[in-house]
């Protein structure tokens, strides 16, 4: 990354009272050596971590070691089993974060965007919206596309991309290609066989019959409704406000489960 300006001691100080809930002492030790920080002292952990990237800013006259420990200590690796706690972490630095035009990435990469000037609305919006799908227990899959990047496009590309991730693991799951509505029918119609390429039931009684077409005709109409209107339509046309946007990607978030839930059959693509 290129140079990076100087954090200003406010910003420090919120940087470092978030990491210290990424690391335990121990770990914090092992971090300070990994990235050159010379320990100045502190017992809190949050005290430690800012006494030493403020010590190291001030010797650099740059953030670029700041930014070198913040990625140090989210390395996704490091939270292997603990994926909400990394997410949580990297939500609420990149509040702080945009102050200073940076973003951190659910890769644990900070790269530059828009400095905010004041508090980010594309980061409010990241927020509640994630806070809201993890009261509701939406699929992990859907969680990835309320990024604030996404979201500053007022939820326009935050729910075509949720969606074309349906089309994308029908086509893992079935060994088809085509996209949306088309590659749905051709997923899921039971067809002149009575056997679909995915089955979401055993198929044995009109009910579950029904409910494989159901299903079918609900992704149909998700793509009809969401996908081909998002990506042919421009966003100036196309008005969503944050309930609709919550709607739809709860409902993605049903489809992705029955989605995973789906069996290939003898059927061939």
């Amino acid at each position: 990354m290129a140079r990076v300006q100087s954090f200003k001691d406010s910003h420090l100080r919120k940087i470092a009272e978030i990491l210290a809930d990424a690391a335990t002492h121990g770990e914090l030790s092992l971090l300070f050596q990994q990235c050159s920080l010379v320990e100045q002292g502190g017992d809190p952990k949050w005290e430690r971590i800012l006494m030493a990237l403020s010590s190291r800013q001030a010797q650099d006259r740059c953030g670029n070691n700041v930014v070198a420990f913040i990625q140090a200590a989210l390395d996704p690796a490091l939270f292997t089993g603990r994926k909400d706690v990394h997410e949580n972490l990297c939500q609420r630095l990149n509040e702080v974060l945009s102050f200073n035009g940076l973003h951190i990435g659910n890769d644990g990469q900070l790269k530059p965007v828009k400095q905010a000037s004041t508090i980010s609305e594309a980061e409010q919006r990241a927020g509640r919206l994630q806070s809201e799908l993890r009261r509701r227990h939406v699929h992990p899959d859907v969680l990835k596309f309320c990024r604030a990047e996404l979201l500053q496009e007022n939820y326009f590309h935050a729910v075509l991309e949720a969606t074309k991730s349906l089309s994308e693991k029908i086509r893992q799951k079935s060994g088809l290609n085509g996209d949306a509505g088309e590659l749905a029918t051709t997923a899921f119609s039971l067809g002149k066989s009575g056997i679909p390429v995915l089955a979401f039931n055993s198929l044995q009684t009109e009910t579950d019959k029904n409910e494989q077409k159901g299903l079918m005709n609900l992704f149909i109409g998700t793509f009809g409704a969401f996908r081909n209107v998002t990506a042919h339509g421009p966003k100036i046309l196309w008005n969503m406000n944050e309930q609709d946007a919550l709607d739809i990607f709860t409902l993605v978030s049903l489809l992705h489960r029955r989605l995973d839930d789906a069996v290939p059959t003898r059927r061939k693509p």
